[in-house]
């Protein structure tokens, strides 16, 4: 069976969701916009199934609303739950999934005036520009669908161990958490064992309290290249010092000097970063292909941990743990997954050092975060790129887009427009995977497919 649609959306995340929100609101009746994805919980995504308490947004509210041109919608949906937030609180992960999904609903129940929009479970499997005017998709289930406008909107999955686990026994493995994000795992570690986590960025932060709040009270030690964590947002945040990118150094040591001289001159350092936030995507469009790549060696680590910071509250708890040494940081290599006297054992080379150490543990939990939006992680992507309906970007930041986040592909014959969403467009605006970059993407990538009709 095939159909054809207007628009189709690929994916089911939240930059689909968000998609799927503003074509809803823009398109004309007589349209059509088919939803495919595979995903149960579609539009809430894993970072925002979670149901613990402790796993807050890293936004404040204020700036969390779907749809941009709402700007209070979350907060007013919030005080309607009787959670009694304000703009500049930090709601839970589990509230902002359930508010996507409500939002989506009541989108939905408009009957009048509003475009056909069929949510279909299935993976897209390949794409083909089989017809004059439109892009094909083979889906899993047999049937295939066709569109003038697609818009792909694939995330990126949990990065995979940094080492083969071979050296456990298969009577341990289970004791390896791969994806720390199925939550059960946390219900069969003991109080007293001691857990080994790897990567400290924001999932760290996340599976140590989570560790907490089911009454685990052993040893955590914390394993990743660099032994940096992420940093606190203030609780009262200072007044951002705006900062003109045009009068910006054009290289990156240029530009880290300047920041700094620039975060000496107020009482916070997060005046200058929050000061650069609306300006980081015009920031790295000025950048060469070569520094791009300098940053992404060199800078990368120490960008995430004051750009990406946590509730001050969360902070607070996780300080505490640190201070009182139930928390402890290693920085270096990991070499190696092993096992000994029925206990793990993860080897790393020390940081600037040949020393190799070791680190025993009852459980180690992968926190090396997501990995980079690329392609090799996604069959479909793999399959266009094949054909050369999509380019990989340069630096394996997804793939090549214009400023109006459209597939660049010259080879591609069909009329049918493909645009992408979310992490893939990486490569062109870099700072594209927080919800307030991808709400105003979104809307924007409607409105250019509404121009067009």
């Amino acid at each position: 069976m095939r159909l054809t649609y207007d628009v189709i959306v690929v994916g089911s995340g939240f930059s689909a969701i968000a998609v799927t929100c503003n074509l809803i609101e823009q398109l004309p009746a007589s349209a059509t916009v088919a939803v495919v994805g595979d995903d149960p919980g579609f539009g809430r995504g894993t970072a925002y199934r979670t149901e613990l308490y402790l796993h807050r947004l890293n936004v404040p509210a204020g700036r969390m609303s779907l749809l941009p041109h709402q700007p209070d919608d979350f907060v007013d949906w919030l005080k309607s739950h009787g959670r009694q937030l304000q703009a500049s609180d930090f709601a839970s992960r589990s509230d902002y999934g359930l508010y996507v999904r409500d939002t989506l609903a009541r989108l939905l129940r408009k009957r009048d005036g509003r475009c056909r929009v069929d949510f279909i479970k299935a993976k897209a499997a390949g794409c083909v520009e089989r017809y004059s005017s439109t892009l094909a998709f083979h889906l899993g289930n047999g049937d295939e669908i066709a569109g003038r406008n697609v818009v792909l909107c694939l995330g990126v999955g949990n990065a995979t161990l940094p080492v083969d686990p071979d050296g456990v026994p298969a009577s341990l493995r289970s004791r390896i958490i791969e994806n720390p994000w199925r939550l059960s795992w946390l219900r069969r570690v003991a109080p007293s064992d001691a857990v080994c986590i790897l990567g400290s960025g924001l999932t760290m932060i996340d599976q140590v309290l989570a560790l907490r709040a089911h009454g685990h009270s052993g040893r955590i030690d914390v394993l990743s290249r660099r032994g940096l964590a992420p940093l606190g947002h203030a609780p009262k945040p200072p007044v951002p010092l705006p900062i003109d990118v045009r009068a910006l150094p054009e290289t990156l040591s240029g530009i880290l000097k300047t920041l700094r001289a620039k975060s000496r001159t107020v009482a916070d350092w997060r005046a200058v970063m929050d000061g650069l936030r609306p300006a980081t995507q015009a920031l790295w469009q000025r950048l060469s292909s070569r520094e791009r790549a300098r940053f992404l060696r060199h800078a990368l680590p120490w960008w995430n941990i004051h750009r990406h910071r946590v509730a001050p509250d969360v902070f607070d708890r996780f300080e505490e743990l640190v201070l009182d040494g139930t928390v402890r940081f290693h920085a270096g290599f990991l070499k190696s997954l092993g096992a000994e006297e029925g206990g793990l054992v993860a080897a790393y080379r020390v940081r600037a050092a040949r020393e190799i150490a070791e680190i025993r543990a009852d459980w180690l939990v992968n926190c090396t975060g997501m990995e980079r939006a690329g392609i090799s992680h996604s069959p479909l992507l793999k399959e266009m790129s094949r054909f050369e309906l999509i380019i990989p970007d340069p630096l394996g930041l997804g793939i090549q887009v214009n400023a109006a986040s459209e597939v660049i592909a010259p080879s591609r014959i069909s009329p049918a427009r493909l645009f992408a969403v979310g992490a893939l467009t990486a490569g062109q605006f870099w700072e594209i995977t927080a919800v307030p970059d991808i709400r105003v993407q979104a809307k924007a990538v409607a409105e250019e497919i509404v121009s067009r009709g």
